[in-house]
């Protein structure tokens, strides 16, 4: 790479890191009153840096603000309630059906823990990086896959790290997301966790576009992608004993 294209390259990348990061947050734990403040003081403004001009990220930005909106001045207990309950059904209890973890989509038997998880722990140990309390929380979360590329895209490196990203993304999050976003976002009775979902999908996929144009190397189909990862062997794990409500794993 150039030093010109590097000039241009590395505040993208930090920018790209800064938003993928601010949506991790938003998926990663219920939203807080001061959360909420401080959205509605930058998201009704152009508060990511990828800009999502196509109609899809209009539709899922305008759907992600609408549920701000939606949020009542008082911020009173029922509707932190109201939101905790509807957090807890997609990211806790699977209640919507709508697991935030990869292996679930991708398994035939819909079953946790399964080959993805491990696939994404070997890209996590390339880069120094691991899940503490995988049992809670698995490497295959869609917080810690988002955590990943960013972390990727702040290490400073070239093109072969930009190609790393896209690779993970393709073999792993872009392949379940937008089911994952559809499912949230038909299920959901706020407009908020409804736009977070599309906004997090259609994010990605806009931001897939750019690497691939950035790269000069065109994004392989769904079909290339699944003779790829067509599974070679199976994996078998311990389940956790329980689940343990407020333990949160460090990335």
């Amino acid at each position: 790479m150039s030093a010109a294209a590097e000039d241009v390259a590395t505040p993208f990348r930090r920018s790209v890191a800064e938003d993928l990061m601010t949506l991790a947050v938003l998926h990663d734990r219920e939203l807080e009153r001061d959360r909420i403040l401080a959205l509605w003081e930058v998201a009704y403004e152009d508060f990511l840096g990828l800009r999502l001009e196509n109609e899809a990220g209009r539709e899922a930005l305008a759907l992600f603000r609408n549920g701000l909106t939606d949020i009542p001045g008082a911020l009173d207990q029922a509707t932190l309630d109201l939101l905790a309950a509807e957090y807890a059904d997609i990211y806790l209890n699977n209640g919507f059906g709508a697991s935030p973890c990869e292996s679930v989509w991708i398994d035939e038997d819909g079953l946790t823990m399964q080959e993805p998880m491990f696939q994404i722990r070997e890209y996590y140990r390339r880069h120094g990086l691991s899940v503490r309390n995988w049992r809670v929380r698995t490497d295959d979360h869609l917080v810690h896959q988002l955590h990943f590329i960013a972390a990727v895209l702040e290490s400073g490196g070239g093109d072969d790290d930009l190609r790393e990203v896209a690779r993970f993304m393709d073999e792993h999050i872009l392949r379940w997301i937008w089911e994952f976003a559809e499912r949230v976002a038909l299920r959901a009775s706020t407009r908020f966790y409804a736009g977070l979902a599309r906004l997090t999908a259609v994010y990605l996929d806009v931001f897939r576009d750019v690497l691939a144009e950035w790269l000069e190397e065109p994004r392989p189909s769904a079909g290339e992608i699944d003779e790829r990862m067509r599974p070679t062997r199976s994996v078998a794990v311990d389940l956790p004993q329980a689940f343990v409500p407020g333990v949160e794993p460090s990335w």
